[in-house]
């Protein structure tokens, strides 16, 4: 252990430079972690695009998007219209701004998962399954997994709010059951047939 040096007055030496903390400067980003983030904002900005037309289509003509439920079958038409519009809506706007992207792509799968077992339960299932709300629920999957990327409010809160990995698996779940209940509690047909189903109208797909 080095002595350690008293001044010529006899006091004891300034120790404060051995106790500072190095400052962690924020390393530039490198031209790969400029890619990925415009991947992500064209994922994010297709699929938030996508479903905000939807949601907007049910918001300013709610009426019919209650009639084509109530014929549909749909159980509380109503309440389940208010589900998907708000669903739709909200989960795309998070998506297009990255704020509370992980939630937002939550909402998103949830609907679009609804959206696609309405689309495969007036088919045989294996005519149809890669449908539109499949690849979209599919993108807000992998959105809520990879996050918004640097082009993005969340991208500004990465210190005030983090998503562990353990939220964001929980926040799968939650879609998946959310979708689940919802379409046993509401509908409650079985959506997957491995043959057409008698009397099927394929213009409700």
């Amino acid at each position: 252990m080095p002595a350690m040096t008293f001044g010529d007055d006899g006091s004891p030496p300034d120790m404060t430079h051995e106790l500072t903390r190095p400052s962690i400067t924020e390393t530039a980003p490198t031209p790969v972690d400029r890619t990925v983030a415009v991947g992500l904002l064209i994922l994010r900005l297709g699929i938030g695009a996508a479903v905000l037309q939807a949601g907007l289509i049910k918001a300013f003509d709610f009426s019919t998007t209650v009639g084509f439920m109530t014929e549909a079958g749909w159980r509380l038409p109503t309440l389940a219209a208010l589900m998907v519009t708000g669903a739709e809506t909200l989960g795309a706007v998070a998506l297009l701004l990255g704020v509370l992207t992980p939630l937002g792509a939550c909402a998103v799968l949830s609907s679009m998962l609804c959206a696609w077992a309405v689309n495969v339960s007036a088919a045989a299932f294996w005519s149809e399954p890669f449908n539109v709300p499949f690849l979209l629920g599919l993108g807000a999957a992998a959105l809520l997994f990879t996050g918004p990327g640097r082009y993005a409010i969340d991208a500004r809160l990465t210190d005030r709010l983090r998503w562990s990995p353990r939220v964001k698996v929980a926040l799968l779940v939650v879609a998946v059951v959310a979708a689940v209940v919802t379409w046993v509690a509401l509908y409650g047909v079985n959506p997957i047939h491995l043959t057409t189903p008698p009397g099927a109208d394929p213009t409700q797909r």
